[in-house]
């Protein structure tokens, strides 16, 4: 039995399967989603031939050490942000052995909103190593945080598969 909506559950064994079949590799770079997107995939039987490693990267100090995202990025941008979110992805790819790699930055909520940056703003970035390159921006709404952060899962998986013919 899955600790994630069935739905997310299928998702990541799809993905397990696929790159099992193709012999490739996963790295996840995750701030607002604290691990779950790497949880979701390591929650299916085999995901270990699949998944690499995560980085939980919530500070931007994290971010700075683990991922190299250059601090005058998050000065001028802000952690939540398209610029953050290209340079978490390309970090955890090439701090890593994964074939594709995705990074997720936002705002799950209550608390920490603004105009400019609402509650429910996730970046997410894609990236193989073949240089396909991948960006949404997603404005889940103040759903609430769990919702938030699964609503992320569903489009970082997503956004996984959509690279595994990379």
């Amino acid at each position: 039995m899955s600790l994630f909506p069935a739905d997310i559950e299928a998702q990541a064994a799809e993905i397990v399967k696929c790159f099992t079949q193709r012999q490739l590799m996963v790295a996840t770079a995750e701030s607002c989603t604290g691990g779950l997107i790497a949880g979701a995939l390591t929650d299916i039987a085999g995901s270990s031939a699949v998944v690499d490693r995560g980085f939980v990267t919530y500070t931007n100090e994290a971010k700075q050490q683990m991922l190299g995202v250059r601090q005058d990025t998050l000065v001028q941008f802000g952690a939540v942000s398209k610029e953050t979110a290209l340079q978490m992805v390309h970090g955890a790819l090439f701090r890593s052995r994964a074939s594709v790699a995705v990074a997720v930055t936002g705002i799950a909520g209550p608390g920490g909103g603004s105009k400019a940056k609402p509650v429910g703003l996730v970046h997410l970035a894609a990236k193989s190593r073949s240089g396909a390159l991948l960006h949404r921006e997603m404005r889940y709404g103040d759903i609430g945080r769990n919702a938030v952060r699964l609503a992320t899962v569903r489009t970082a998986l997503d956004m996984i598969l959509s690279l595994s013919g990379e």
